[in-house]
């Protein structure tokens, strides 16, 4: 706690910020045991049940024997051959996740969702009502009462240094991280622990002889930053302890969507149809762009007589074209019934969470994985448009230039002439 002269006279207190960053342990696997508790405390795997399939998630008992997330599931049955594999359903994770999701709602005024399984809240000032960390310990005893499912929980000043507790306390963490301790605490741990490096990062900081994060506390910031770019003043800061992005509000953005207005009021189903698919199109590459998954689609009509029509219908977290595409395509159906010209249609993703396209690695091989990060990673270079869905040609202004998650206003795509 610090102490402010205002205006000269009078002292004023500043309090150390209390940031709390609650991780469900293994999610999937953990909603599993709920679901079966003859599960408990066996080898579990989570994912694509043929060898092409991928590792969503895997039990502690499993991770001794070198399974990770993300890996092969071939390989995964041949490091732990006596592990149990569930296919997983995305739908009951989905579930799940919003039980948990207002659990933390009713104890704290405000949080931010960062994924399906993960969540920040900052607690500053608490400590003039009860302890913060008697809250935060009763505060996960609560969400595993309410929804039978472990969680961890990291709390310091910021919320860098809370994730990266949380990590190092799973599972069924409750690692505090005093205020003036942060250096001291992140000092031994490798620099992988610290969130934005990646693998490429990661060995660049290897093949200059930095293996653990004391190192960079002792480097200075100038020579960082001529090995790794603007991104190394941001690493040396958070291997400080020093990190400041606020907690972002759960409800702040909802959905993201878009319309088009046509030129002439029109029945021509195959026009209808590419705008429709280069739409989905469009808003799941922005999903996967911004590490968002969406709950809810909508489509919506306008008649040449102005009577609006909308539909929706919930799923589970995703951000991939292949499973949205066809519900838009669904939902259209199921709306276009008077047989009147269309004078405008859109699509809208709502019900939004931070997240990674990973919780459909239940029904995906690693074939498709592959293809949707090879797909993104022209677009991002040669733009939205370089390469598509041979149904969305026609329609090829839909798109969004700039990232609609970045903080700044939607851009509005409505009305666009076509």
């Amino acid at each position: 706690m610090e102490l402010f002269l205002f205006n000269g006279f009078i002292p004023i207190m500043k309090l150390e910020k209390s940031i709390i960053h609650l991780d469900l342990d293994t999610f999937f696997v953990s909603a599993e045991r709920r679901l079966d508790s003859k599960l408990n405390d066996k080898p579990l795997i989570v994912g694509g049940l043929g060898d092409r399939g991928v590792v969503a998630a895997c039990s502690y008992e499993t991770r001794k024997f070198g399974v990770h997330s993300g890996m092969s599931m071939k390989v995964a049955r041949q490091l732990c051959p006596q592990s149990i594999v569930i296919k997983g359903n995305a739908s009951t994770y989905t579930k799940f996740s919003h039980e948990v999701t207002e659990v933390i709602r009713s104890k704290v005024p405000s949080f931010e969702k960062a994924s399906v399984d993960e969540f920040y809240a900052d607690l500053t000032g608490m400590d003039r009502f009860f302890g913060i960390t008697q809250f935060a310990k009763e505060l996960q005893e609560t969400i595993k009462k309410e929804t039978y499912l472990p969680i961890s929980f990291g709390l310091s000043t910021n919320k860098v240094v809370s994730k990266i507790a949380t990590g190092e306390g799973k599972p069924y963490a409750q690692k505090v991280i005093e205020a003036g301790s942060e250096k001291t605490f992140l000092a031994p741990l490798a620099v992988n622990k610290i969130p934005m490096i990646g693998n490429k990062t990661f060995q660049k900081l290897l093949n200059l002889g930095v293996r653990r994060i004391e190192t960079i506390q002792k480097m200075p910031v100038e020579v960082l930053e001529s090995v790794l770019g603007k991104n190394g003043r941001t690493i040396w800061k958070r291997a400080h302890g020093i990190d400041n992005p606020p907690i972002i509000p759960f409800h702040e953005r909802k959905s993201i969507s878009t319309e088009r207005t046509f030129n002439r009021d029109t029945i021509d189903m195959i026009r209808l149809h590419g705008t429709l698919v280069a739409m989905a199109e469009s808003l799941a590459y922005q999903l996967r762009r911004g590490n968002k998954l969406v709950s809810t689609v909508s489509v919506k009509i306008r008649y040449s007589d102005f009577q609006t029509y909308s539909k929706q219908v919930r799923i589970p977290y995703t951000s991939a074209d292949h499973i949205l595409i066809p519900k838009v395509e669904e939902l259209f159906k199921q709306l276009y019934s008077r047989r009147l010209l269309i004078r405008l249609i859109g699509v809208k993703f709502s019900g939004l969470v931070g997240g990674h396209y990973q919780i459909n690695l239940f029904d995906d091989s690693e074939d498709m994985l592959n293809l949707y990060n090879s797909l993104d990673k022209i677009k991002n270079r040669f733009g939205e448009h370089a390469v598509m869905r041979a149904a969305a040609m026609d329609a090829k202004t839909i798109g969004r230039m700039k990232n609609p998650f970045n903080g700044e206003p939607p851009i509005v795509l409505a009305h666009r002439k076509q």
